[in-house]
């Protein structure tokens, strides 16, 4: 997995086009929330809830882990760019599930996460 801000880019456009991932977008709320907090804030709360949610090897509820409302976010650029569970994530990302996620994986996912969410706050 080689993370650079083209393939993160290309990722995202052909992601972008799918019926269900393409439906996800921050309303004015999230944007406000983004803006006011900062993205640093932002990319904190990435790195809380992949290292929770995402990151263990076994996930109790893995595929319903990420609600769907807008009550952050993160949660939305989950939906948005397949880092949702460990199966869009393993489909999408080609990172296995079964296994516990290594630094440089997490590092990953939020970044993805937080390239999402900047283009949508642009």
């Amino acid at each position: 997995m080689v993370m650079n801000k083209d393939n993160i880019d290309k990722l995202l456009d052909s992601l972008s086009k799918s019926k269900f991932r393409g439906s996800f977008h921050l309303n004015n709320k999230m944007k406000d929330y983004c803006f006011d907090k900062g993205l640093d804030t932002v990319r904190s709360h990435a790195y809380d809830f992949i290292n929770k949610t995402l990151r263990p090897k076994d996930i109790l509820n893995d595929g319903k882990q990420t609600p769907y409302k807008q009550v952050h976010p993160v949660f939305i650029a989950r939906h948005a760019s397949g880092t949702c569970c460990r199966g869009c994530l393993e489909k999408i990302h080609h990172i296995p599930k079964g296994r516990e996620l290594t630094d440089s994986e997490v590092d990953y996912v939020v970044e993805v996460i937080m390239n999402w969410i900047k283009r949508e706050i642009k």
